[in-house]
């Protein structure tokens, strides 16, 4: 008996493996030169088709130029199992298409509009939608919420393509020539054209929630600082989170990043999130 009782304990601490953190499905969001760019999209077990969940998209990192949608499976898993449908994007990057962080928001941008076009068949619910995402990735999700524009000629324009809230990790919000990151990635002139610290509306933001290391040296902790004051300065809800003596990309799951295995920040920016969601009434208490 004492020998069943162990091996049950066992499994109940046992990690979650590969195969959990596996897309229930994915679905085209976009074609645009031939290319079908797609979201994988997690599901809550009990959704039904006439649903309306809180859903949340997230964005990989990568500077514009590579990354992974599986960055974020664990997290959108997670997010699944506690009622929201979750999806991973794949967006365009330079290393594969030769692009710019232009077509990267424009993409962003796409798949939020999609989302709420096909809001009836996928169960959720068109005014509870975060953007989220992870440096680079962060940086689209956060165009999503204060950047205006970058609509795709000949695309679909109904639904909007402004998130609903913001969880954003280590993300990119200055991009100008003068104290932001990667100018050149921008081109001359238009440094500040998606960098979103220049782009806020006093009182229309949507609320945010910002988790950086501040010992980030890719992406500076201060620009995580600058663009918090600066939200609440114009009287929206932005909350800084920081992760002392954190590195980045610190917020990533070991299934990704196995060197994170045995780190506390996966799990403590998910509990900080989940109660993020909380407060805006996505999740019930």
């Amino acid at each position: 008996m004492k020998s069943l009782l162990l091996s049950l304990t066992a499994l109940l601490v046992l990690p979650l493996t590969a195969e959990d953190f596996t897309p229930d499905r994915s679905v085209v969001y976009k074609e645009v030169d031939g290319l079908k760019l797609k979201l994988e999209v997690f599901e809550p077990e009990d959704l039904q088709p006439d649903d309306e969940r809180p859903a949340i998209v997230f964005f990989f990192g990568g500077g514009w130029s590579g990354g992974s949608p599986k960055q974020f499976y664990p997290h959108a898993r997670e997010l699944a199992g506690h009622g929201l449908v979750a999806f991973s994007a794949n967006y365009r990057v330079k290393s594969r298409h030769q692009t710019t962080p232009f077509e990267a928001v424009e993409d962003a941008k796409s798949a939020l509009r999609w989302l709420r076009q096909n809001a009836d068949t996928l169960g959720i619910d068109p005014d509870r939608i975060v953007a989220s995402g992870g440096s680079a990735g962060g940086h689209l999700a956060a165009c999503t919420g204060v950047i205006s524009g970058y609509t795709v000629p000949g695309e679909d324009q109904a639904g909007s393509s402004r998130a609903n809230a913001l969880i954003l990790f280590n993300p990119v919000l200055d991009t100008s020539r003068e104290t932001g990151f990667a100018p050149d990635r921008f081109g001359a002139g238009r440094e500040k054209v998606l960098s979103p610290i220049h782009h806020l509306t006093p009182n229309e933001e949507p609320p945010t929630l910002i988790f950086h290391g501040t010992a980030d040296r890719t992406v500076p902790f201060e620009q995580a600082e600058r663009f918090t004051a600066a939200m609440q300065k114009k009287g929206n809800d932005c909350t800084l989170i920081a992760s002392e003596g954190a590195g980045h990309g610190f917020f990533n799951h070991g299934f990704y990043r196995p060197g994170n295995a045995d780190a506390p920040f996966y799990r403590d920016t998910m509990d900080a999130s989940l109660r993020f969601l909380r407060k805006l009434g996505y999740l019930a208490e």
